[in-house]
């Protein structure tokens, strides 16, 4: 029994991720693609492997879709051939019977992570490379202008205190452009540093400064003065460069970049940005566990109403992923503005689609 359960869902599993798949690929990217090739002259040959780099993303998406559908038509079908009821009918559970498709779920689930992780952040890094010397307006380049951090420094009673401002207009070829460089103390500005550009030196751990200026402040003389260099090195923090220099966006990004870019900018970055980055790592381990989620509501639907063909398999499927996604966005929303906590909003879309599916598994094999 176990060997036919996972034989059947096995081979419609992989027809449907095909399936899926060249459909999500043909829509979402194809359309985009010729719209850049028109309006932006990309290369077809470039063109043709942002294509091909951007498949392994919508697998991943067909992978928890492609699972639901096969245990909505598999189920189904041993239902309306009454196999369902013959193994019923010899005292097997239907929890039993639902067995081999979770063990073929937590296979699925762990392939889903493996590739959500290893594949689909670098595929879609080299996607955002190929098209960025043709589109100026891709999130990679836009990112690199307007770099802003804010620097803390720790007081005797743990308390964060402002020590520096940093901002550069632009991040070019290894060095930050048209720098302002504001520091504090007591809560004072005591400095004001502007320069024409800026390097990180490596070797000294300091910054290399070109063509600008420093102005000094001296609050209990009421003073200023003024230096105008053309080169000046200076021990400044390094993390500004770190922030200029990521060079993938969120969906480029795995679990360990995501969580080394959120250290990077915990004490600079804006709330809202800072909250969706968190939930989305969170997201990330979560989003896997959706199979498991799937196959036991499509089995438990298949097997309880007799009545579903195939076509009527295509849009409960369609359905049920439209409520599960629209579930999760409302409910990650509420993480992002602080609502819920970043684990709550990640994870309770699947712990009420369990709670869902448990219920309907119970009523069944009741």
């Amino acid at each position: 029994m176990d060997r036919y359960l996972i034989k059947e869902l096995a081979w419609f599993f992989l027809f449907s991720v095909g399936l899926l798949s060249s459909l999500g690929v043909s829509i979402g990217t194809v359309s985009d693609l010729g719209y850049k090739i028109t309006e932006y002259k990309l290369p077809i040959p470039v063109a043709i492997l942002i294509f091909a780099y951007k498949i392994p993303e919508y697998v991943a998406y067909a992978l928890p879709i492609s699972i639901l559908l096969t245990s909505l038509i598999i189920y189904g079908r041993l239902n309306s051939d009454r196999e369902l009821v013959a193994l019923l009918s010899i005292g097997i559970s239907f929890y039993r019977i639902v067995l081999p498709a979770l063990i073929f779920s937590l296979i699925i689930t762990g392939i889903t992570f493996l590739l959500n992780e290893l594949i689909v952040p670098a595929a879609n890094y080299q996607a955002s490379l190929l098209q960025n010397p043709y589109i100026a307006e891709t999130e990679l380049n836009l990112q690199k202008r307007d770099v802003f951090y804010i620097e803390y420094k720790s007081t005797v009673d743990d308390s964060a205190q402002l020590k520096n401002i940093y901002f550069a207009e632009r991040y070019y070829q290894q060095s930050l452009q048209q720098v302002t460089i504001i520091s504090f103390n007591r809560g004072n500005i005591s400095q004001i540093i502007t320069a024409k550009s800026a390097r990180w030196n490596r070797q000294r751990q300091v910054w290399d400064l070109v063509a600008g200026k420093i102005n000094r402040f001296d609050e209990a003389k009421a003073t200023n003065t003024l230096e105008e260099f053309t080169k000046k090195q200076l021990p400044l923090s390094d993390t500004i460069f770190k922030i200029a220099q990521k060079k993938r966006s969120l969906e480029e990004m795995n679990i360990r970049q995501a969580k080394e870019y959120l250290r990077l900018i915990e004490d600079s970055g804006k709330p809202i940005d800072l909250a969706k980055l968190t939930v989305r790592i969170q997201q990330k381990y979560a989003f896997p566990f959706i199979c498991i989620v799937f196959i036991i509501i499509g089995s438990a639907l298949g097997a309880k109403y007799s009545q579903i063909n195939r076509s009527k398999s295509f849009g409960l499927c369609v359905a049920i992923v439209f409520l599960y996604y629209l579930l999760a966005f409302v409910i990650g929303s509420l993480g992002i503005t602080g609502i819920l906590s970043p684990w709550v909003a990640a994870w309770l879309p699947n712990l009420v689609g369990l709670t869902f599916g448990g219920y309907l598994i119970f009523s069944v094999n009741d």
